[in-house]
């Protein structure tokens, strides 16, 4: 028998229910990684999972007792993923402009998922008004899984942005011991359960606590009602 080709790889978010994913999106388990002073400073992937048909359904009420997997809890527990007030809204229309010496930084607070490589060595906000500071900008900007932060060039005025393959990483953050969001990476398409496309990105969080008040992106909301798997 023929195998079917896949289908594109993309994020349908359906109504009070699940993130369909389809186009066989690799899926893992990604930590937080911090330094002995307890900053974040990097990524490590823990785990992969399987999924052999390319298709599979993701928790968004933060209930399912198969996480990351959805097994239809959200039906019994009436879960209301009403979309958030910013949800469509373009990330530079959301995002103020810091133009440094190196490099010029944008910020999209309502995108904070809270995994705090903005905060190493002072601060990224204190470092992009420093000569010679913009490679330590353009690294912890780039870590920055829902891509709140992003470094531009300053010539080009183009993104700065980090090399990811299409792929969701559920986020794990030992620091805080939660539980953190669904990290898309590499340009995949996330769709509004009426068909309406958000703005393909880079890098983006979904919530996966079901509190957000963002949703479906991440707004934090896990670290404050201490979520975990």
């Amino acid at each position: 028998m023929t195998e079917q080709p896949q289908p594109p790889p993309s994020v349908r978010v359906t109504e009070n229910g699940p993130y369909e994913v389809t186009g066989d999106i690799p899926l893992s388990r990604q930590r937080i990684v911090p330094d002995t002073e307890g900053n974040s400073v990097g990524w490590q992937e823990t785990r992969t999972y399987d999924t052999p048909d390319g298709h599979y359904a993701l928790c968004r009420c933060g209930r399912s007792a198969n996480k990351p997997f959805c097994d239809g809890t959200h039906t019994t527990i009436g879960f209301d993923g009403t979309e958030g007030p910013l949800a469509r809204v373009p990330y530079l229309q959301q995002a103020g402009e810091e133009d440094g010496p190196d490099v010029i930084l944008t910020d999209a607070q309502p995108l904070c998922a809270f995994a705090r490589f903005c905060d190493v060595d002072g601060s990224v906000w204190r470092q992009i008004d420093e000569p010679g500071k913009g490679e330590a900008v353009i690294r912890e900007s780039g870590y920055c899984p829902s891509g709140r932060l992003i470094a531009w060039d300053r010539e080009s005025r183009t993104p700065i942005e980090p090399d990811l393959p299409p792929s969701i990483g559920v986020v794990e953050d030992p620091q805080q011991n939660v539980a953190g969001p669904l990290w898309v990476r590499g340009n995949i398409p996330v769709t509004a359960p009426d068909g309406t496309p958000y703005e393909t990105r880079n890098r983006v969080t979904l919530c996966r606590c079901g509190a957000s008040r963002n949703k479906p992106f991440c707004d934090g909301s896990h670290a404050a009602t201490g979520f975990r798997d």
